[in-house]
């Protein structure tokens, strides 16, 4: 009922940029909050980003300051912009989406996960 389309990853070189972005889609009557984790081998998954609908940020630490995350509302799209990249950001990102759907149930939905691969 929900479908995430995430784009923008890649490979680049450290201290490069990427933008990722991941588009909602399907029965959603909401979105309250949207976000990107990130896992890498071997590894949890971890929290990068998220965003509120009302555009209250969350940061991890190892991201602060070189990534910024933001929300275009009528487009239910995210975005993740990644500056300074270093080797260890290296990991495939996923976008989650919470929200309401228009029957009714909250929901939360995971994107496939895009690659992102950091080269020293």
């Amino acid at each position: 009922q929900v479908q995430l389309v995430e784009s923008g990853g890649g490979l680049v070189q450290a201290g490069g940029s990427l933008r990722l972005s991941c588009a909602a889609s399907g029965s959603i009557i909401s979105i309250n909050a949207m976000g990107w984790y990130r896992q890498a081998p071997g590894k949890q998954r971890e929290l990068v980003a998220d965003i509120t609908d009302a555009g209250t940020t969350n940061y991890a630490d190892s991201v602060k300051g070189r990534f910024t995350i933001s929300r275009d509302n009528a487009k239910n799209t995210v975005y993740l912009q990644m500056n300074s990249l270093k080797p260890e950001d290296t990991a495939v990102y996923y976008c989650n989406t919470r929200g309401t759907l228009v029957t009714g149930p909250r929901f939360s939905s995971w994107g496939q996960g895009t690659q992102v691969t950091v080269s020293s």
